[in-house]
């Protein structure tokens, strides 16, 4: 595999990158991945879309958002603002006409703000077990009074996960998240839209999709329930339906 490359931001953040140019000049739209919470560029499903869409002669983008994988600075002191920036610049300075955005889990949030910020390049967009505005709805409102009083005092809590180490959760990752919430509004999607969903999913919740499916705004946008599958989404079934809604939504453009 080839090293990722590097690109500075105005903010000074160094992110690492993988992009693929498309095959052919056809007019199709290229296709971004935008990960998870404290996940990389190198997880499953980038590296699954990365190869499908080089089958399929399409522009790829995979990155790692700073605090992330092989970027620069430190997890805990990013949020999702910062998070936000790192795509939008990704996305301005190292993509070329529309764009086709994937987006799993905090990605989906992510994914959201970029159609608001860069509408006239969004295409389309298919999310996997989308996380919009967790960390008020999940994190704040899950925390209970000792954990809100040592966000206050020491300005962090430390989360368990199923993925490795703690999350370390800080009080500007759940401030700044107030700044960027989605649900409370309608979600303007003109565009093919494919919301994917796992029924085992068990850290966000089935209600987060029918409640982002209730706000969502738009002529073609259907939410896919997958029986069984859970947060990840990563088994080869999985990955296959992935691949199979970004087909639909080019199919549709």
């Amino acid at each position: 595999m080839t090293d990722a490359q590097r690109i500075d931001t105005p903010q000074g953040r160094r992110l690492a990158y993988h992009a693929t140019p498309a095959k052919a000049s056809d007019g199709r739209p290229g296709v971004v991945f935008l990960g998870g919470f404290k996940s990389d560029m190198g997880g499953t499903k980038a590296v699954f879309l990365e190869a499908w869409c080089a089958r399929q002669g399409l522009g790829f983008l995979r990155f790692d958002y700073s605090g992330h994988g092989e970027s620069s600075e430190a997890f805990t002191d990013g949020c999702i603002g910062d998070w936000a920036e790192d795509a939008e610049f990704a996305i301005s300075h190292l993509t070329e006409g529309p764009q086709i955005l994937v987006g799993s889990s905090m990605g989906g949030w992510i994914s959201l703000l970029m159609t608001r910020r860069l509408a006239d390049r969004i295409a389309g967009l298919v999310t996997i077990a989308a996380a919009p505005d967790f960390t008020e709805d999940s994190m704040w409102a899950g925390f209970d009074k000792a954990q809100r009083l040592a966000l206050d005092m020491v300005q962090q809590v430390a989360l368990p996960s199923e993925y490795g180490e703690p999350y370390v959760i800080t009080k500007r990752l759940i401030e700044d998240g107030r700044d960027h919430l989605i649900l409370r509004d309608p979600v303007p999607l003109p565009f093919p839209v494919r919301f994917l969903h796992g029924t085992a999913d068990a850290d966000v919740d089935l209600s987060v999709a029918l409640r982002l499916m209730e706000r969502a705004e738009g002529a073609d946008i259907q939410l896919r329930l997958v029986k069984d599958a859970d947060h990840r989404f990563s088994t080869p079934e999985n990955l296959a339906l992935i691949g199979a809604a970004v087909d639909e939504v080019l199919a549709a453009l």
